[in-house]
């Protein structure tokens, strides 16, 4: 073991003395995460919607205002003689409301009356949510009787505040991509400037340079998950929401498992450019499509969705948005903790294998 932390106080000596590699290491990934923690969001507000008033009664105009109340929409003057699809070609709304003649009159009846809803059907996302919020105005204003009414609750996340769905992934972007570009970038550098060969003829074993460099690269990763959950405490307004110990556990190993993906990277492949496209994709590509970060893995394709389950990141963001969220502990996370140890392994496993063909033997 001497060795082994001979080797490790010699990776972060060098990046100490790289004022780049500290900022690379511990304040971009803060920047990502306040960032992309902030920027995305699903929720749409003030959704421009022109409306078509053909019946410009009390009731029609009350029935506007109901839409005018929501947050989602805003209404846009429009002239009533005017074809509602040039409000698309336009670009003046996403959403056109087209109330008929005699709605108030079949409103006072008690009769059944149709409206007619026109969305844009550009960016297909934002049309289901149109669709949806529109669909709980008129329920709201039109209320039918049914024999079975559900009273909805939300739980964990009632407000449905989007930061608290992508704070937690883009932390995990940020774990997932900055120790393993380090690790990477060390490894194959000595690969290219050729100063590996001192360490094939010296006396340390590929086990030994291995985990000296792991261990060095997830001291790192450690120190920038601790600065980016002080910022998801802070800012974000999270907290624990149940045992910590499976979230501790299980972001020791995912350290351990990053930077095992960065050295190996850098083991098979000695060329920094090369290296950095390949952390690109897996540790970012990978965790930003097919880890359950920007929507659930349950909606990719099945013919790409095997792939997610060899996503090491996917079972972290698991892990971290149950114990700021859910707090299901070691029941419902024991397995996603098994997956990391093992993804982890394999990277080690393989990465050592790369390194004791080419050492030589003393």
């Amino acid at each position: 073991m001497r060795r082994v932390f001979a080797q490790m106080r010699k990776e972060l000596t060098q990046i100490g003395r790289d004022r780049l590699a500290l900022v690379l290491a511990l304040v971009l990934p803060l920047c990502l995460l306040m960032l992309l923690g902030s920027a995305v969001s699903l929720t749409v507000t003030g959704l421009p919607v022109v409306v078509q008033d053909l019946d410009d009664t009390p009731a029609s105009r009350d029935f506007i205002d109901a839409f005018r109340a929501s947050l989602t929409f805003h209404i846009v003057a429009w002239p009533s003689g005017r074809q509602p699809a040039d409000a698309f070609l336009t670009n003046t709304a996403r959403a056109v409301l087209v109330i008929p003649e005699h709605f108030g009159r079949d409103m006072a009846r008690g009769m059944n009356t149709e409206v007619q809803l026109l969305v844009d059907g550009t960016d297909a996302n934002t049309a289901k949510l149109v669709q949806g919020y529109a669909s709980q105005v008129v329920s709201n204003y039109l209320p039918a009787p049914a024999p079975v009414k559900a009273d909805i609750r939300l739980w964990f996340n009632p407000g449905r505040d989007a930061k608290k769905f992508y704070a937690p992934g883009s932390f995990v972007m940020g774990l997932s991509m900055f120790p393993a570009l380090l690790a990477a970038l060390a490894m194959s550098k000595e690969g290219e400037q050729k100063t590996i060969l001192q360490v094939y003829v010296s006396s340390i074993s590929a086990h030994e340079f291995l985990l000296g460099k792991i261990l060095a690269f997830a001291l790192i990763a450690m120190a920038e998950w601790f600065l980016s959950l002080i910022v998801l405490l802070t800012y974000f307004g999270l907290h624990f929401a149940g045992d910590p110990s499976v979230f501790i556990v299980a972001t020791i190993l995912y350290a351990l498992c990053v930077a095992a993906f960065g050295s190996l990277v850098g083991a098979a492949i000695p060329s920094q450019a090369a290296a950095i496209q390949v952390i690109a994709l897996g540790g970012f590509l990978l965790t930003f499509l097919l880890s359950g970060l920007i929507f659930p893995v349950e909606n990719i394709p099945a013919s790409l969705r095997w792939i997610s389950g060899l996503v090491w990141s996917r079972y972290y963001i698991e892990i971290v948005r149950d114990a700021l969220l859910r707090g299901g502990g070691w029941p419902a996370m024991w397995f996603n903790v098994v997956m990391i140890a093992l993804i982890g392994g394999v990277f080690y496993a393989l990465g050592w294998k790369k390194l004791r063909r080419m050492q030589l033997s003393v």
